[in-house]
């Protein structure tokens, strides 16, 4: 898969079974047991990078967070889709960098009026992918953050989790895993769905539009939309 966010070569085997970005499962992305979270600051809060991605600008006016984030406790966010709501909780412990952009874009209103064009349901991989303005894989906020991984990452039912291109590439592009996910540890863990797992699973249950290398990785049948995103922490 390469777009114009230009997406490091795939295996073709896995290309259609695994989230953006996600290289051969044989040679991870992620460096097990390496955790890059935000540099220390203070005041219980991290500084973080946001790095201009000229080659891929911005498909909204939005701008990067700023650079320091909170590192105490968590933040609750809701998805009003045509589907229903789903609600999940964020770590700002565990994931202050990342939390603090989904936050900013979330309040500068990138993720309303967005689709989802991405829905895997195979025995690898069952996720919906939401986050990219035009279609899958396109469409960013302009600028790109580091991981923050421990290496131990699993991405069971109910996780969310950072799509990307390669080590150090996060934006705005997330995925919800639905059923399960059997990936390596290279995709930042910065979420739960605490309520609306049932409308995953009816989106899940309206069926697939075949991509061109698996049928069960493409569109969702009946498009999602995100109408708007809520934020109360």
């Amino acid at each position: 898969m390469r777009t114009r966010w230009m997406v490091p070569a795939l295996a073709i085997a896995l290309a259609a079974t695994l989230p953006s970005g996600v290289a051969n499962a044989a040679t991870p992305t992620a460096k097990p047991g390496k955790a890059k979270p935000g540099k220390p600051w203070h005041h219980g809060k991290v500084r973080c990078e946001f790095t201009p991605t000229p080659e891929n600008p911005a498909a909204k006016p939005v701008r990067p967070p700023r650079p320091w984030a909170k590192k105490r406790g968590t933040a609750e966010v809701t998805l009003k889709t045509n589907f229903g709501d789903i609600k999940i909780r964020m770590d700002r412990r565990a994931t202050p960098c990342t939390v603090h952009n989904f936050i900013s874009l979330a309040r500068q209103r990138f993720f309303n009026r967005t689709q989802c064009w991405r829905l895997t349901n195979s025995a690898r991989l069952g996720v919906l992918q939401c986050g990219d303005i035009y279609r899958a894989e396109e469409g960013g906020p302009g600028y790109k953050f580091d991981d923050e991984l421990t290496g131990k990452e699993t991405y069971p039912r109910g996780t969310v989790a950072m799509g990307n291109w390669g080590p150090d590439t996060n934006s705005s592009q997330f995925f919800m895993v639905h059923s399960h996910a059997n990936i390596p540890p290279a995709y930042t863990v910065f979420g739960r769905v605490t309520k609306g797992m049932h409308v995953l699973d009816k989106i899940v249950a309206g069926g697939i539009i075949p991509g061109p290398t698996n049928p069960q990785d493409g569109q969702p049948k009946h498009p999602v939309k995100i109408h708007r995103v809520l934020v109360r922490h």
